[in-house]
């Protein structure tokens, strides 16, 4: 699949996002996000030095070519670019009815709407860039003691479903939120924006 890049406008709260896949030179401040405790407890991938982020930045090329794992590095651009957090598209199902997505953000990216902003940009884009192959459910999965994705889920739509039992390699219960196409989302209690898109 051709790569897309998401450019978020911004807004009179918070700054522009630029989403873009993910790139060799990458892979330091990978390594530098990773070192976060509290992003580690809930993250099932570990990222531990450079030959770990070589194969991360790698699983994420190989998911835009075969175009079953879309993922995107978060930047802001008014601050340089910086490493913000990482939002993906899993595309598992062959019908293309249903998808999945993940997130996660750096430590100083907490508190400031960077996920919620990120995550609807990535989902008002992938229902329209996959409504002709029929997509029509996105789901979101949490375990149930990371509170602050629960509340991700709930600003951008993704209603709360019902809880799934804990099976490996989940090692607590967690929840399954759901947005179907034509939901609108918020972030941040605001109505979610379309984003821009950019082929590269």
């Amino acid at each position: 699949m051709r790569a897309v890049t998401l450019e978020v406008a911004a807004s009179a709260a918070a700054s522009a996002l630029v989403l873009r896949p993910w790139r060799d030179d990458d892979m330091e401040p990978l390594t530098e996000a990773y070192r976060d405790p509290a992003m580690r407890q809930w993250l099932r991938s570990q990222v531990a030095g450079t030959d770990d982020a070589a194969r991360w930045l790698e699983v994420r090329r190989r998911g835009w070519a075969s175009g079953d794992y879309l993922s995107f590095a978060v930047q802001e651009p008014s601050v340089g670019g910086a490493l913000l957090g990482n939002v993906a598209l899993k595309l598992p199902d062959a019908t293309r009815q249903s998808a999945e997505v993940g997130y996660w953000t750096t430590a100083a990216a907490r508190g400031r709407g960077v996920a919620s902003r990120a995550l609807e940009a990535l989902t008002v884009w992938a229902f329209d860039a996959f409504a002709a192959d029929g997509l029509v459910r996105i789901d979101l999965l949490h375990q149930v003691g990371n509170t602050a994705s629960c509340r991700v889920a709930e600003r951008t739509g993704y209603g709360f479903d019902r809880v799934l039992p804990a099976r490996p390699p989940w090692p607590t219960d967690g929840h399954l939120h759901i947005r179907r196409a034509g939901v609108p989302g918020t972030a941040d209690g605001r109505p979610g924006g379309r984003p821009s898109t950019v082929s590269s």
